[in-house]
Parts: C-alpha cells; sequence; structure tokens
C-alpha cells in the first residue's frame, strides 16, 4: 500500500505536471470506485481544472477551481499513471482523467481504493480523524511523546494507526523501528524516552529519505520517471526475510502481528 514518501513523490510530481490543466473529459470504468452517480461525477469535473495537489497521510487531495475536492486514497493495489497513453489497455483503470493538453491521468488498481468528490467542508471532514503529518511542526518530539504515551498495544499497531500520525503503514514502521534499534513488536507501555526520542528522529529521517528516492513502491507514474520506486532496494528489512542484516549480518526474520507482516533483526532490534 502506498504510505507517506510514496504519496508525497506523487504530490510532487502530480502538482510539476497537471497544475491549471483544465480537465475536458471523465471516464470511469468502475462506478464503485466514485461516491456519486457515473453522469454526476462526470459532469462535476468535466471543465475544472486542478488547482494543486495536496497530501494528507496516505491520501491525495485534488483542489479543483470551482471549490470542490477529488478525495484520492489508493488503499491496497492502487496506483497512478500520466501521459498521452496509458501503460495498458485504457478499461484496465477504473478512473481516467484527459486534460486540455491531451495529458490523461489513469487511476489503476482502485478495487478497495477511492476517488471521491465532495466539497471543500466535506473533505475536511472526512480528513478530520488524521492525525498530524510526521513533518507538521506542530509535532515536536515532546508532542510525539505525548500522544505515543496515550497509547497501548504493539508498537507497530500504533505506528500504523493513523490517528497517531498520518502516513505510516507495514513498510515504514517497520524500516522506522530498525533505524531506532526497536523491535516493533515492543509494548509501547514499556518505551523509555531515549527510545521514544529515537523513534521520533527516526520517523523523518526513514521518511525523508524515503521520498528522496521516490519510495519503495515500483510503479513510475510517467514513462520517463526515474525517481518513483527508488527506495525499494534501499529497504533495510521490509521484505527482506532471510537477507542479512546491514548492520550485523543476522538474517532478517518475518513474523506476523495483528494481521500484519513484520520484519526485523533479531540482533539489532532485541525482544524485551
Amino acid at each position: 500500500m502506498p504510505e507517506w514518501p510514496e504519496m508525497e513523490t506523487y504530490r510532487r510530481l502530480l502538482n510539476d505536471r497537471l497544475c491549471g490543466r483544465k480537465i475536458v473529459r471523465a471516464t470511469v470504468n468502475r462506478a464503485k470506485s466514485i461516491n456519486e452517480p457515473e453522469d454526476a461525477f462526470v459532469a462535476g469535473v468535466t471543465g475544472t481544472r486542478i488547482l494543486f495537489v495536496e497530501r494528507r497521510g496516505k491520501q491525495l487531495v485534488f483542489h479543483l477551481d470551482d471549490g470542490n475536492r477529488l478525495l484520492l486514497h489508493l488503499m491496497l493495489g492502487g496506483w497512478l499513471a500520466c501521459g498521452p497513453e496509458g501503460p495498458k489497455e485504457d478499461d484496465a483503470f477504473q478512473i481516467i482523467l484527459e486534460f486540455d493538453d491531451g495529458d490523461h491521468l489513469y487511476f489503476g488498481g482502485l478495487r478497495l481504493g477511492h476517488l471521491h468528490r465532495m466539497s471543500a467542508k466535506q473533505a475536511n471532514e472526512e480528513l478530520k480523524p488524521l492525525g498530524p503529518d510526521p513533518f507538521d511542526p506542530r509535532l515536536t518530539p515532546d508532542a510525539f511523546r505525548s500522544r505515543l504515551a496515550a497509547r497501548r498495544g504493539k508498537l507497530k499497531s500504533v505506528l500504523t494507526d493513523q490517528k497517531l500520525v498520518s502516513g505510516i503503514g507495514n513498510c515504514y514502521s517497520d524500516e522506522i523501528c530498525f533505524d531506532a534499534f526497536v523491535y516493533p513488536g515492543t509494548a509501547v507501555p514499556s518505551l523509555d524516552g531515549e527510545t521514544v526520542e529515537r523513534l521520533y528522529g527516526s520517523m523523518k529521517k526513514v521518511l525523508a529519505e524515503a521520498a528522496s528516492y521516490g519510495g519503495y513502491m515500483d510503479k513510475p507514474l510517467t514513462p520517463n520517471d526515474r525517481l518513483t520506486g527508488g527506495y525499494d532496494s534501499r529497504c533495510r528489512v521490509y521484505d527482506r526475510e532471510g537477507e542479512p542484516c546491514v548492520r550485523c549480518g543476522t538474517p532478517i526474520v518475518k513474523e506476523e502481528l495483528a494481521g500484519r507482516k513484520m520484519f526485523y533483526c533479531p540482533h539489532c532490534q532485541k525482544a524485551e
């Protein structure tokens, strides 16, 4: 599932490419991917321009010049492609937006994900439960410590709770824990102040680095996109079961925690 770095990469690339572009045609191949009748959605977006694209956690918000928003959540398996032509046949995409310069934005894999058209007020209400962005200036070390102290459960489960901090999922929770030398199955109430401080620093470090390499999800936005997916080969533990730890050489272990895959080094991240 796309997380903070993947969606931040999409946001940057889409802003560079689509800002000011007018939508001249919309195609909906899967009605369940939108939140209103197909005719209403098509009529509502056609003729509008994208002012800018915002990211909120794992979601993108397309700000339209009529005051409405397109709220995108890719969920598991969702991805985007942009160009005069798609990398697959048009019917492989759930939604396609065509722009006045001949460019197209293709929404693929929206079996669980969706693109909803709504008012600014509705979008704000929808996003209200989200926790702060990892790089929100108000999320200071003290604020992070306070939010974490109010939680129970295992660390990985808490880090992936979008109400704590928005944007962290399966991959980066493991990468953050590895960077901070913390076992992801640790009970949150047992974390001491020094460990929480390390987690805070690792959160910022790992997410910033991952975004600089385009995230781990290898789904280029355009045929010339050489950035998206560049972090996949740089993951230290995620999907590295059996490979030697980059720090100590111990084989990376894969376990399951609350239905989620969990990867860690049993030597560098000892379970208490």
